[in-house]
């Protein structure tokens, strides 16, 4: 069965904060993000995002706040678009996306497009080479926390229904890329 959820997963500066934003911005729908709801229990311990997620790999309970809100969603939600690495695996109903991007263009993208709210959550060296390196051991914690809990890989593109690579893609035409999908998905 089909409910009327977008999940949008994929590494970090692949664009899916943006294109979940303006998907469900243009569908009208609402928006959750599972890693500014993490942040925010960062910020609540005192912590970075980088230091929240290494807490994670000791205090499974962490990651299991997270999830008990994406189930909640799922059964309590509908016209959603959630920007997640696990929303997929708690929400097979769901049309689900990934996007890819290298870690090198990745941490360049991020460190042009600095947010200072971004910058009060989460520690992001000035050097792309140097970013990358926090970034890697971010998606390597999670890769492990994730199998650990759940035997669930949210790198594995054979989870998703949609990829794209976002490399030389606009943030409009990966919104039109996914709605047009999604629409697609929908009506099959």
């Amino acid at each position: 069965m089909k409910k009327h959820i977008i999940t949008i997963a994929g590494r970090p500066g692949s664009g899916k904060s943006t294109a979940s934003k303006n998907t469900a911005s243009q569908l009208g729908y609402q928006h959750f993000s599972s890693g500014d709801f993490f942040r925010g229990m960062g910020k609540e311990r005192g912590m970075d995002l980088y230091e929240i997620t290494l807490a994670a790999e000791d205090e499974e309970q962490l990651d299991k706040i997270v999830d008990k809100k994406l189930q909640e969603i799922a059964k309590t939600q509908d016209k959603m678009v959630i920007d997640s690495r696990m929303a997929w695996h708690w929400m097979p109903f769901s049309f689900k996306v990934f996007l890819e991007l290298d870690l090198m263009t990745a941490a360049k993208r991020i460190i042009q497009n600095m947010d200072p709210n971004r910058l009060q959550h989460e520690r992001i060296p000035t050097e792309p080479k140097e970013y990358v390196e926090l970034l890697q051991r971010r998606l390597d914690s999670e890769t492990l926390r994730y199998k650990h809990l759940y035997n669930a890989n949210p790198f594995d593109k054979s989870n998703y229904d949609l990829v794209i690579d976002t490399t030389k893609t606009s943030p409009e035409g990966v919104v039109d890329q996914i709605v047009k999908a999604y629409k697609e998905w929908l009506s099959a």
